[in-house]
């Protein structure tokens, strides 16, 4: 990506917070490989102000949709001040294998660190931490199915791991579903929007961004038409 591609990810943007549409594949943040991050990105969206924006939250590297960044030093720490207290409403969409019997329901399952060497895979573990998420099915299609994913607590890869052990695994996950490392669709999940109650004397600020183009025509299988962005409304862009 260059300067140009990232900025024409951005989906909102104020005086305090950014919010981008994450491509897959793209990891936020430097890891132990090296290779291309979303860090390397982020002067492009200073805007003016002395320093680039950070993220105020965590997306896997496969999974696209918003991320939300902050713009200086108290809009990071309001903005973690939210996340960590789960008053931001972030929805996913995922493709998954299958898919439950019900259109609705939650998944209340603890989860744990799977081994101590690589403290990003997760499992299902009674002494673990409390996790949940709430789903509801948006279509139906021949072996596949459209959840909408809102998860309550913050845990990481809490969706993939919740769907996988509910037999459901999302649609391209290597790790906890049936992909083929390298060679399958692609993680469909995608942070499809956020609502951040940023201003305490505004409404909530409400992002959405578009489904990715490698889960179209998935969606679509599911009995779905994939549309854009919806108008953040207070967006200042």
């Amino acid at each position: 990506m260059n300067a140009e591609e990232i900025v024409s990810r951005l989906l909102y943007r104020d005086a305090l917070m950014l919010v981008i549409d994450k491509p897959a594949g793209l990891p936020v943040h430097p890891g132990p490989k090296g290779g291309e991050t979303l860090f390397h990105h982020l002067e492009a969206l200073r805007f003016g102000l002395p320093r680039r924006p950070e993220a105020a939250h965590r997306l896997d590297k496969d999974t696209s949709g918003c991320l939300v960044l902050g713009r200086h030093p108290k809009a990071i720490a309001r903005l973690n001040e939210l996340f960590r207290k789960n008053e931001v409403d972030k929805v996913y969409w995922a493709v998954v294998e299958g898919g439950p019997q019900v259109d609705e329901g939650e998944i209340d399952l603890p989860l744990a660190p799977k081994s101590p060497d690589r403290g990003w895979w997760m499992k299902v573990d009674p002494k673990g931490q409390p996790s949940l998420t709430h789903w509801r099915v948006l279509g139906r299609g021949e072996g596949l199915s459209l959840l909408e994913l809102r998860p309550i607590t913050g845990r990481t890869h809490q969706l993939r791991v919740h769907c996988a052990a509910m037999n459901f695994p999302i649609l391209g996950d290597q790790i906890y579903g049936t992909a083929p490392r390298f060679h399958g669709p692609g993680l469909h999940l995608h942070a499809r929007s956020v609502t951040v109650p940023l201003y305490p004397k505004k409404p909530p600020i409400f992002v959405e961004a578009p489904v990715p183009e490698h889960m179209r025509e998935r969606v679509e299988a599911c009995g779905v038409i994939p549309d854009g962005a919806a108008d953040p409304g207070s967006s200042e862009i």
